[in-house]
């Protein structure tokens, strides 16, 4: 069980999908329920604004799942980002011509096993294999061939049951350190709680700035405490927050 942490000092990013809500069948088949947008918005005002959820997928599909909720965020790890008062950094656009070959590269692959989803995400391209999970060998040996025929401005990254073509340079380490320099996130304890490899190098910032980082699952990590589940991580959040009510004035 992580030490407790007070959301009146603390920077408090969040993965998404493993972390704070459970992972579907698809990427659009997963629930957020509402009690989940409650304990959000009461924790942003419980950390004077200085919470960010980090995830894989782009803000704006980020936001259709939050809302109303609209929180600072970064989307494609790190490739999109949007600070504390609202402004936003969007991926460059010539990066989608750079992705272009490998559209009809996934979707050709896909076709030929039912049950395996190319994810296009516009600055970003993902090949879920959750709902054949046999498939695992063969998108591992695809994955390999991907890699190797990808351009410098682009990176493989292997995550919890996909593969993602993503932009080089763009990590959930350079996203936290982002938010870091600004208010109201600068001079807090930095805390980062996440399940995937997509998350060690958040692991790897917070770590080095003396601040919190907790792996959720199984798995070899650089996170220095573990959370069992989603519904573990809701709960210590919540503990959190109830503690820090009792205490203030």
């Amino acid at each position: 069980m992580p030490q407790p942490i007070d959301p009146r000092t603390t920077a408090l990013f969040l993965d998404l999908d493993g972390t704070l809500i459970e992972f579907g069948d698809t990427p659009m088949a997963v629930r957020v329920p509402d009690s989940l947008r409650g304990l959000l918005a009461r924790l942003a005002a419980g950390c004077a604004g200085a919470l960010a959820v980090v995830t894989g997928r782009s803000l704006a599909t980020l936001d259709g799942l939050l809302a109303p909720l609209v929180l600072p965020a970064a989307g494609l790890h790190g490739l999109e980002r949007r600070d504390a008062a609202g402004r936003l950094q969007h991926a460059p656009p010539a990066l989608r011509g750079a992705l272009e070959p490998f559209v009809t590269r996934l979707a050709g692959f896909a076709a030929n096993t039912p049950g395996l989803l190319v994810e296009d995400k516009g600055a970003a391209l993902a090949l879920h294999y959750r709902a054949v999970p046999a498939a695992a060998g063969a998108v591992a040996a695809f994955a390999d061939e991907l890699a190797a025929a990808l351009p410098p401005e682009l990176v493989l990254q292997r995550g919890h049951m996909v593969v993602e073509i993503r932009a080089a340079g763009a990590d959930k380490g350079v996203a936290i350190a982002a938010f870091m320099d600004e208010a109201p996130f600068a001079g807090r304890r930095a805390v980062f709680v996440g399940d995937d490899r997509t998350d060690e190098h958040g692991f790897e910032f917070v770590n080095a700035r003396g601040g919190l980082s907790v792996k959720v699952g199984d798995g070899a990590t650089l996170a220095r405490a573990r959370l069992a589940d989603p519904a573990a991580v809701r709960a210590w959040l919540a503990r959190a927050l109830d503690a820090a009510t009792e205490t203030t004035p």
